[in-house]
């Protein structure tokens, strides 16, 4: 999965925001709210049209993949290379350094109920 940069990864934002958005649009508000010439905002868009994240077909910019699952893929592989694949690492580094609260605590016992019952 591609590890989109900070400017691409506002302009993605912007995208799954307000899809379908005509690419003459995208390039008015790319420029209005980033100050982004249109050449900047065309750069963007084809690199992560590569990437398989977002299509512009007919001058027209969607989603390829939601944000939602953009987000799980980079965290599934944050997991995979920060803790070699162990959620229960990851978790047990957390909690070393902060504590966690009990409405945290909760919310964590019940998705792993949620699990075990087969509702995720």
């Amino acid at each position: 999965m591609y590890q989109m940069t900070d400017a691409e990864q506002k302009m993605a934002e912007l995208i799954w925001e307000r899809e379908p958005l005509g690419s003459g649009e995208l390039v008015k508000l790319c420029g209005e709210m980033f100050g982004w010439k249109k050449s900047t905002t065309y750069t963007f868009l084809k690199k992560l049209c590569a990437q398989g994240i977002f299509r512009n077909e007919q001058a027209v910019v969607t989603s390829r993949i939601s944000r939602e699952s953009y987000l799980q893929k980079q965290g599934e592989q944050f997991v995979e290379k920060a803790f070699g694949g162990s959620l229960p690492r990851m978790i047990a580094a957390f909690m070393d350094r902060k504590r966690l609260s009990a409405k945290q605590v909760e919310e964590i016992e019940k998705m792993i109920e949620d699990y075990k019952e087969g509702r995720l």
